[in-house]
């Protein structure tokens, strides 16, 4: 398997540590979302993934997109580790709260919403900011107050779930960002208690090949 990806990306970031925990071995192959005017732009990307992002994940003739259906795919591959509850309203629980972070979070304070803001709206870099900021807040906000009815050492209990796939790179992007956290205890909480699992350690953007 081959997964491209690039350092910073949190899409990408949540795929390596499935990897990591489900115990698959996978190359990991960086595309620069920078560099030379972003190589997930370049003809040769594209045709692994048209629509010019990363995570993208190959194995034999399977070609996939979306961190979160790649997860599931890598899941159903291990099937000796699992990263949702077994009891099926738990399961959706796990489901929405991971949904809530990369459906509703991250789209909108990624890298080419920031470019188009500042390259085609002309916004400020202060501006810029502001947006992401507020998105975060108002999305980390809500995750804060689930957290409440269910958090332990990790977002659902004691164990690691899918949510905390998605929770560690979006709080990761936020202090990157300098978005002021203290007003979310339990989500740091649970964002240290992560970063000291090995899964999680090896996956971090800084500990990547790619890293600059």
């Amino acid at each position: 398997m081959k997964l491209y990806g690039y350092w910073r990306s949190s899409a990408a970031y949540r795929v390596r540590i499935a990897l990591n925990l489900l115990g698959l071995d996978c190359e990991l192959l960086s595309v620069h979302l920078v560099k030379n005017g972003g190589e997930q732009h370049l003809e040769e990307y594209k045709q692994k993934n048209p629509h010019e992002l990363v995570p993208c994940l190959i194995d034999g003739d399977v070609c996939l997109n979306q961190s979160l259906a790649i997860i599931d795919y890598l899941s159903a591959k291990a099937t000796n580790v699992s990263l949702l509850p077994a009891d099926l309203v738990k399961q959706s629980l796990v489901k929405a709260f991971s949904y809530d972070v990369a459906c509703e979070i991250h789209p909108l304070n990624n890298l080419r919403v920031q470019q188009y803001l500042v390259n085609e709206l002309k916004v400020s870099d202060e501006h810029k900011m502001q947006w992401v900021h507020d998105w975060m807040h108002t999305g980390f906000a809500a995750l804060e107050v689930k957290l409440q009815s269910h958090a332990g050492k990790y977002c659902f209990g004691d164990e690691v779930t899918l949510a905390d796939l998605c929770l560690i790179p979006q709080v990761y992007n936020a202090l990157r960002f300098n978005v002021d956290m203290a007003k979310y205890p339990l989500i740091m909480a649970i964002y240290e208690q992560c970063n000291t699992h090995p899964a999680f350690i090896e996956a971090q953007p800084e500990n990547q090949a790619d890293a600059q």
